[in-house]
């Protein structure tokens, strides 16, 4: 009985997995292994995050700072939405900057949107915690929320990756790189 109730509940997807289809970009702006991850929801809303194989995920890096300060006119803290048709939301596009990420060894990395739309939230809880972003990136690590148009939320995944693709690529680069070493 504990080992039937053991098993089920290592099938059991996790609620991301659940009502989220994963997309991917890679090597975002032409950065190598710079991978963001779009979570999108069946009602066309998209969480932004960082894919697995991002360095800031995988080297081990320590996060310092995490700014929504774009430019010195630009921040996404700023934007305000209100109203069913979500006025005040600052429009995105593929390549719009959310956030830079400053790192302890002096890298820095600019995450994208990835997708046209209204942003309809940042995550301020990274700015208090920057460790969440590296412990549960696709939960409550998350780095914004965005809104494609109605017309458009069929087609921003064309230029995206399937989590299939996405995972041919990684391999890819790791025999890529063991081929080199």
């Amino acid at each position: 009985m504990a080992t039937e109730l053991a098993a089920a509940e290592l099938t059991v997807p996790s609620l991301v997995d659940r009502y989220f289809t994963r997309w991917y970009k890679a090597d975002v702006k032409g950065k190598p292994c710079e991978d963001h991850c779009i979570l999108q929801h069946s009602n066309r809303i998209c969480v932004i995050t960082l894919a697995e194989s991002h360095p800031v995920l995988q080297s081990g890096k320590t996060i310092k700072n995490i700014s929504y300060q774009i430019s010195t006119n630009c921040s996404r803290l700023q934007n305000k939405v209100s109203g069913k048709f979500k006025r005040g939301a600052q429009f995105l596009t593929e390549l719009a900057p959310l956030c830079k990420i400053y790192c302890s060894d002096g890298e820095e990395y600019t995450v994208s949107s990835c997708v046209r739309g209204r942003l309809m939230e940042v995550n301020e809880n990274i700015l208090h915690k920057p460790s969440i972003l590296q412990e549960k990136p696709s939960t409550e690590g998350y780095i914004a929320v965005v809104l494609p148009k109605f017309e458009e939320s069929k087609s921003i995944t064309e230029g995206l990756l399937t989590q299939k693709q996405y995972e041919e690529i990684v391999m890819k680069r790791m025999n890529a790189a063991t081929a080199t070493s």
